[in-house]
């Protein structure tokens, strides 16, 4: 991460002077039009993404963020850059925790897409956060096979990611998935191969979850806008316990996020005991 701080009127100028609330997501997401993924965020060939302190940000809080950028899903990178990025930023350090890195990754569906994992960096910069999540390449795509690759997310944090947090205090980071699709259950060493240039083994997604638990707490929340999705939340509720989220409104998604990232690292923290208490507060 750099040593730049998320400047809530930086942003709020920069934001109007780019038109942010009133262009679609086509203008706005200029990969769309090129139909493939930006040159920076192609996973293939990286060894680490990393958060480190810094003088700025001396207790770095690495938080990865996956989002769905299948067909149902696509709305919400674009409500992010409208007005959900600065609400969850600007909420996250309002609540006490001055140092966030947030990692912004693009997941889709490594059966069917060309580009199931987009990985940008972790920053704490409005601009830099601005300019990763606008290079994201919304596919819309997805396929008729009961999932996403969701998995990818945890294989990505559990042997891609690097953290001071971790590594010098033993803090584990927050790794959160956004979707309303089942998880898909395995993930072949081809597909790791495709994506990341190397792979000799296969995983279930049991396994990788295990693995990205080791440095990251891990959340899925569950966005219940069909009845599909409503299927596929109890699943998650299977897999994840108190750690799946479920919200009825997309829009949510920055305050859920806040509230659990504040109350494990806010010094001003809820008063909620566990995520149970989140849960009433938040969820329907």
């Amino acid at each position: 991460m750099g040593s730049t701080r998320y400047d809530m009127d930086a942003r709020y100028d920069r934001a109007r002077r780019e038109g942010y609330a009133s262009k679609s997501a086509g203008e706005i997401f200029t990969q769309n039009a090129k139909r493939m993924a930006h040159e920076s965020m192609n996973p293939k060939g990286i060894s680490f993404r990393e958060s480190r302190d810094s003088s700025v940000h001396p207790n770095s809080v690495p938080i990865i963020l996956g989002l769905d950028v299948t067909g149902s899903m696509g709305h919400i990178p674009h409500e992010l850059i409208k007005e959900g990025l600065p609400k969850l930023m600007g909420g996250i350090i309002q609540g006490g925790v001055p140092d966030p890195a947030l990692l912004f990754l693009g997941i889709g569906d490594h059966e069917c897409d060309s580009y199931p994992l987009q990985v940008g960096q972790f920053e704490s910069g409005d601009e830099e956060l601005d300019m990763w999540l606008t290079r994201t390449y919304i596919e819309s795509g997805g396929g008729g096979n009961a999932g996403e690759s969701y998995l990818l997310a945890w294989y990505f944090a559990a042997f891609h990611t690097r953290t001071d947090a971790f590594e010098k205090r033993g803090q584990k980071g927050l790794l959160f998935t956004v979707g309303d699709e089942p998880c898909l259950k395995t993930l072949p060493a081809s597909a790791i191969r495709e994506i990341m240039g190397s792979g000799q083994q296969s995983f279930k997604h049991t396994e990788l979850l295990e693995e990205a638990k080791k440095r990251y707490e891990v959340f899925h929340i569950s966005v219940l806008h069909s009845g599909q999705a409503v299927n596929a939340d109890q699943g998650w509720r299977d897999l994840l316990g108190q750690n799946c989220l479920s919200i009825e409104d997309y829009r949510d998604v920055p305050k859920v996020i806040k509230e659990i990232v504040c109350s494990r690292f806010g010094e001003n923290q809820f008063k909620t005991k566990d995520l149970g208490d989140i849960n009433n507060i938040q969820m329907f």
